[in-house]
């Protein structure tokens, strides 16, 4: 702890967001940078707990205090070293993840938490520029082959760990490039996909290869262990009156689209069903994937984007009910909900009504009060999380349930499944959750395929 002082002297001070005005205009990532003597002051805000409760709220169990010290000192070098021992895809995490570990940060209790997410953002972008991230090769082969089946955060971490160990590893992905949800879910107001691409070359060269438009009904051959990191790709969805009506979609379909549109730098056309633009937009669900749709709706020029959820209200600021250090049920205001949408809780959805099969309305009902009323709209997206993996050859053929955690052997370090050369992680394993969670649930899958190939 180099400067004992600077939680008491320093304020938390934020990159913050690109105007408003600005942003809306693009999909090039909102958020913005400080400069490296900034963060290395904020660094400095870090008090070094006797009990770090930041570590203890990481997923991959970062050291976020020991780095916080070495990126106060100046030594950007060792920082990236201490945080890439923990922590495959820190360009990943810094940008998505909703910092656990600064929600478990003491100085959260007066609502200043130490800029964790950000200060990793800068060690891994200063890692880049002066090329330290380099391919880490393995001292020997093991002559041991695994399959990833599966390339969203979980399958890469799987991959990366095993290539380091010795391994040859071949991914396989279904879509035209891999990265998973990371790709074609996160939009690139969040994620630019150029992040993803630079780190698939350094994997490339390390020797793990990539197998795209590849979808896989059975486990390839020629393999000694298999890891299954397909996601849960299973949208669940709303079975009411006039759900088959036009223009009601999927979240993941209509992120996908304009994910793709980005990617081939074509514009998403007005006349293309999954097009916001000039269209009253309401977003069936509360979460980071409804939020994701509003600033794509947004940026689509949508006419008005509406976002409403079934729960309460969340209380704002702190909840009794999550106290510290968990992470807190609180409202959660996302950059997307900044740039002009309304929101709306205690509303669940009835049923849809249309004209000339299109839907025009959404006949919701309070659930505080059971009063019933109709939003007007001309696009329904439905964000309302994932159920299981999808039903595919990989499931039957392996006699493996849709539920993957049923499953796992009673070592649930290994995740190894029923099967014996078949490990699953991510998604795929613990239902929808977290990037960081799947990176971490990758790593431990690549340790126990590992261990059961005697490495």
């Amino acid at each position: 702890m180099g400067n004992h002082k600077a939680f008491l002297t320093v304020k938390r001070k934020e990159a913050g967001y690109r105007p408003v005005h600005e942003r809306i205009t693009d999909f090039g990532e909102v958020e913005q940078t400080l400069c490296e003597e900034d963060r290395m002051i904020q660094a400095s805000r870090c008090m070094d707990c006797g009990v770090p409760f930041c570590h203890w709220a990481c997923p991959l169990s970062n050291r976020q205090s020991e780095w916080q010290d070495i990126v106060y000192r100046g030594e950007w070098r060792k920082a990236y070293e201490n945080l890439q021992a923990t922590d495959d895809f820190p360009e990943f995490t810094g940008r998505v993840c909703p910092a656990l570990c600064e929600k478990a940060c003491v100085l959260n209790l007066n609502g200043e938490p130490v800029t964790v997410r950000e200060n990793e953002v800068a060690i891994i972008e200063k890692a880049f520029s002066e090329g330290y991230v380099q391919p880490r090769i393995a001292a020997r082969e093991s002559g041991k082959r695994v399959a990833v089946i599966g390339s969203g955060p979980a399958g890469l971490s799987c991959a990366n760990q095993l290539s380091q160990m010795g391994h040859a590893v071949t991914v396989f992905e279904r879509d035209e490039a891999p990265g998973g949800l990371l790709r074609l879910g996160i939009p690139d107001f969040k994620l630019t996909k150029k992040i993803i691409d630079r780190r698939l070359d350094i994997m490339r060269r390390q020797g793990v290869q990539f197998v795209c438009n590849s979808p896989i009904e059975d486990y390839p051959a020629g393999f000694d262990a298999v890891c299954l990191a397909t996601g849960a790709g299973v949208p669940r969805d709303l079975q009411v009156e006039g759900r088959d009506l036009q223009g009601i979609y999927f979240a993941m379909d209509f992120l996908k689209n304009q994910n793709r549109a980005v990617a081939a730098r074509w514009v998403v056309d007005e006349n293309d069903p999954l097009s916001a633009k000039d269209r009253n937009v309401v977003v069936i669900g509360g979460g980071d994937t409804g939020s994701d749709c509003v600033g794509t709706a947004i940026r689509q020029g949508a006419t008005s984007v509406l976002q409403i959820e079934i729960l309460p209200k969340p209380p704002e600021g702190t909840n009794p009910d999550t106290p510290w250090p968990f992470y807190p049920n609180v409202l959660k205001t996302s950059s997307s909900h900044k740039e002009g949408c309304k929101r709306r809780w205690s509303l669940a959805t009835e049923r849809f009504t249309g004209k000339n099969g299109k839907v025009c309305g959404i006949e919701v009902k309070s659930t505080e009060t059971g009063d019933i009323e109709t939003l007007k709209t001309d696009l329904v997206l439905l964000a309302l999380g994932f159920l299981h993996p999808e039903h595919s050859g990989l499931v039957e053929n392996m006699n493996l349930a849709l539920d993957a955690r049923k499953n796992i052997a009673s070592d649930d370090n290994t995740l190894q499944t029923s099967a014996a050369k078949v490990f699953v992680a991510g998604d795929a394993a613990s239902g929808a959750s977290l990037v960081v969670k799947a990176i971490a649930s990758g790593r431990k899958a690549a340790k126990g395929i590992n261990e059961w190939l005697g490495n």
